[in-house]
């Protein structure tokens, strides 16, 4: 199983003998891709990004938590440490970025996101995870004991997994959050449904007209000509003649009278708050920005709206199966939330100053060396 349903060939997995009662996980019930409490309504994945808002929005989260680099600490004295291939690169047929990418969307979308161990190191070598790639939510299923408060076990495509070892599924639990399709379900299908009236007005701009004959009855042949006739003849000319027999209505309202413009940056600016990106970043207000403040808006970016995901992604990483005690791992965001050349100058002068920096350490760290 991979990141894509056909881009490899899957096999059935081999049959496991697992100590379940050993192996217990607890289930939340918020993280429940069928949870519905408290009236929220489900929205399949693709019809959520069929919004322009939220394809945006997907888009600013999964390229920018893909692009971010991933490096190793030790919680002592918090020094970078070389850090594993599983890390660099969980499965080696794709990029890393392209399932931390996907981790993020999934944790996103549905409050949850899986993947699988591919291969284990051995017991000498700590026994830890060595190649592991990304699940889609949509395959797996869980399976709890009877009251629902513990996972008993796994299932992808129907074929049940293991509970450890090559095979098994590794959890990554969202803060606390359903995901966008449930909570903000209402909202996604309030906005699809103004997409289509958009649609509807592109193709017929006018409010329904009714060609309404004053005299006798006309033959289905002589209406369907008349109608013919008429979308034609709108066409090619905006001015048009009737005879006295014929009257035109008008039913219905224009977009401007049904303010589809307005109701569509209003639907927009509510997104912006459910899916809890600034709405600068999907042109949902007009505001003048400067580079000072978008360096501002970057670091609310990160502390509003990314950093729920990067916790749920470095703090299941950091976990023993992944990495030994005394280490954790987390998202490198120096690059992403360096300022401008001159708030850099300003630091670094500063740093120099107190003999916190060396000059060779400000060249390296602004890639001037060689």
């Amino acid at each position: 199983m991979g990141v894509f349903a056909d881009l490899f060939a899957t096999s059935k997995p081999e049959e496991n003998v697992v100590d379940v009662a050993a192996s217990l996980a607890p289930f939340y019930v918020n993280n429940n891709a069928l949870n519905v409490a408290g009236g929220a309504i489900a929205v399949p994945r693709l019809n959520a990004l069929s919004v322009p808002a939220v394809a945006r929005a997907n888009g600013i989260i999964t390229s920018t938590i893909g692009s971010l680099p991933i490096e190793k600490f030790n919680d002592a004295s918090g020094e970078r440490i070389p850090i594993e291939r599983s890390f660099k690169q969980p499965d080696p047929r794709v990029p890393a970025s392209l399932i931390y990418s996907y981790l993020a969307q999934d944790l996103w979308l549905y409050g949850v996101a899986y993947g699988q161990v591919m291969e284990m190191y051995a017991a000498s070598d700590g026994g830890r995870v060595r190649r592991w790639t990304r699940i889609d939510p949509q395959w797996v299923t869980v399976k709890t004991n009877p009251l629902g408060t513990e996972i008993i076990g796994y299932s992808v495509s129907g074929y049940e997994t293991p509970m450890s070892g090559v095979g098994s599924i590794i959890q990554f639990f969202n803060l606390a959050d359903s995901g966008i399709l449930n909570r903000a379900g209402r909202t996604i299908r309030a906005a699809i449904e103004l997409e289509k009236a958009a649609e509807l007005y592109a193709r017929e701009p006018l409010p329904t007209m009714v060609l309404k004959s004053t005299g006798t009855n006309l033959p289905s042949e002589r209406i369907k000509s008349l109608l013919e006739s008429w979308r034609t003849s709108r066409t090619n000319r905006a001015t048009a003649f009737l005879n006295a027999d014929v009257e035109l209505q008008a039913l219905g309202f224009d977009p401007k009278q049904l303010q589809l413009s307005e109701a569509r940056q209003y639907i927009a600016l509510e997104l912006a708050r459910q899916c809890g990106i600034p709405a600068y970043f999907l042109s949902a207000e007009s505001t003048s920005m400067t580079y000072s403040n978008a360096t501002s808006e970057r670091r609310s970016l990160i502390d509003f709206s990314l950093r729920p995901i990067l916790t749920a992604i470095e703090s299941r990483l950091s976990m023993d199966d992944f990495t030994p005690a005394g280490t954790h791992v987390r998202f490198d965001l120096d690059d992403f939330l360096r300022g401008n050349p001159l708030e850099r100058a300003q630091i670094y002068q500063i740093l120099t100053g107190i003999g916190a920096m060396t000059v060779e350490e400000v060249r390296k760290a602004e890639d001037l060396l060689g």
